[in-house]
């Protein structure tokens, strides 16, 4: 029995290289799936790129890992201890500091136990994705501010149209007896092209008359608390 499981607690579940870059190839074409997943269902101001980038590096990094783990109970209880001490007491205002974080310790874990073929095709491929996805410039989103009286409310609407058409999307619209405030979500080049085209957007909604103020608002990728 003794020796039963002492095996059971030595086997190592040795890879060759060819299953190596596999398990971390597929890990990162999934890792790009749930990307464009994520892309594809989240829209408006709570999308992240930032966010959604880690994704697929956080999916490289966990087949890294579990390849290093294998079938070795040992390690892996190990392994568990060791991702454990990760502890954020500051807030961490950008996702990809995560990642470098837990690719640190897991690159670390890898050496630690020999597996130094494992950590450097990990680490190749989480900074090829890293080096891919951040040359992906984000359209920052704009919001586009107007509080007027209510009786130019037609006219506002009607203009956001014509220039816009349905690419401006209405966030808020919030009324009092006199006035009323539209919120619309566009994106910088939408903004650019329309004032491209037909000149400053401010200075067309004030053109209308009733206009009490235009504010544009740039958002970022950053979710904060």
């Amino acid at each position: 029995m003794k020796d039963k499981l002492f095996n059971l607690f030595q086997t190592t579940g040795e890879l060759s290289l060819e299953s190596i870059i596999f398990n971390i190839l597929v890990s990162a074409a999934l890792g790009i799936f749930i990307f464009v997943s994520y892309m594809i269902t989240h829209r408006g101001t709570i999308y992240s790129k930032k966010f959604n980038a880690s994704l697929v590096v956080m999916t490289v990094l966990t087949g890294t890992v579990m390849t290093v783990i294998g079938n070795n109970i040992a390690l892996s209880l190990g392994m568990v201890g060791a991702l454990s001490i990760v502890r954020f007491r500051t807030a961490i205002k950008d996702s990809r500091d995560t990642i470098y974080i837990f690719w640190t310790v897991i690159a670390g874990i890898c050496c630690g136990v020999g597996d130094y073929l494992v950590a450097a095709i990990g680490s190749a491929v989480t900074f090829l994705i890293l080096l891919v996805l951040g040359l992906i410039k984000s359209d920052n989103r704009m919001l586009v501010i107007i509080r007027g009286s209510r009786s130019r409310q037609s006219a506002v609407q009607a203009h956001m149209f014509s220039v816009f058409k349905r690419k401006a999307i209405l966030r808020v619209r919030n009324s009092d007896e006199d006035t009323i405030e539209f919120i619309y979500e566009i994106t910088a080049n939408q903004l650019r092209r329309v004032e491209e085209k037909s000149g400053s957007l401010t200075d067309a909604i004030y053109s209308i008359g009733g206009i009490e103020y235009v504010n544009i608002v740039m958002q970022n990728d950053e979710v904060s608390n």
